[in-house]
């Protein structure tokens, strides 16, 4: 621990598992105080007592993004149990619809929006409003590869993701005069339960994707939480607006097959 994020205090949401947990982890291992947030109360629970197994300090707040009163109530409860709110990873997405549009239930492009969109920016509408009380501090927002280049039978995901690219900039020019940085981190291709098991079930599948990544592997969890902290850190006082691609390079181009 290098105590980045010593003294501070935050919040992330979706930490009840992959990227959020290991953001929720290490931001507390660098010094923060962080309020948990997840709909799902024992996996948050758990992210909590991991936390404090490692001697850094946590506290559980349920809460669906997509419920404007429910984002209020977590950062107000960040607010009284820390006494500040200093940086947040709005981290809470889902992706809805894996099928060609024409064949997409309206449904789920509409809970797809509400969650991963609209979520974000009940998130940073009501965090900045925090911050302005104590003087600034940092947002980072989980966008994707997602939200830099297209994807086929994901358009409610795609275009959250890209909507939250151009929410992250127009934000930054809002409030960068007071003391507000806010950027995005766009994961590749990134190592969860799912993947693993992929991996294992279809291993020709798995190594083709592989052979298409710069880096020759996936991103981890933590690599993705590393890049969160460090946007949030005071040595990215001078970034905003910024979107930080963190998949080993599938976005600098094509691998040549």
């Amino acid at each position: 621990m290098t105590g980045m994020m010593e003294g501070k205090a935050g919040l992330v949401t979706g930490a009840g598992s992959g990227i959020g947990r290991a953001s929720a982890l290490a931001f507390a291992r660098e010094g923060a105080k962080v309020m948990v947030s997840d709909v799902n109360e024992q996996a948050g629970e758990e992210t909590v007592q991991l936390i404090k197994d490692m001697g850094g300090e946590a506290a559980f707040f349920k809460c669906d993004v997509s419920d404007e009163e429910q984002v209020i109530g977590l950062v107000d409860k960040t607010v009284e149990t820390f006494g500040q709110l200093d940086f947040a990873h709005n981290n809470a997405g889902i992706n809805k619809g894996l099928v060609p549009i024409g064949d997409m239930e309206s449904k789920d492009w509409d809970i797809t929006l509400k969650v991963t969109l609209y979520g974000t920016f009940y998130c940073i509408k009501h965090e900045v409003n925090a911050m302005l009380k104590s003087g600034g501090g940092a947002i980072v927002n989980s966008a994707s590869g997602a939200g830099l280049e297209g994807s086929p039978n994901m358009a409610p995901y795609t275009a959250s993701k890209h909507a939250i690219v151009g929410l992250t900039k127009s934000v930054a020019l809002e409030y960068g005069q007071k003391g507000i940085t806010i950027n995005s981190i766009a994961p590749g291709a990134t190592v969860t339960p799912a993947i693993e098991h992929w991996a294992q079930t279809s291993p020709e599948q798995y190594q083709g994707v592989l052979k298409t990544l710069p880096a020759g592997r996936m991103s981890t969890a933590e690599e993705q939480a590393d890049a969160a902290v460090f946007l949030c850190s005071n040595m990215a006082r001078s970034i905003s607006g910024v979107t930080l691609a963190v998949d080993g390079g599938y976005t600098a181009g094509k691998m040549q097959q």
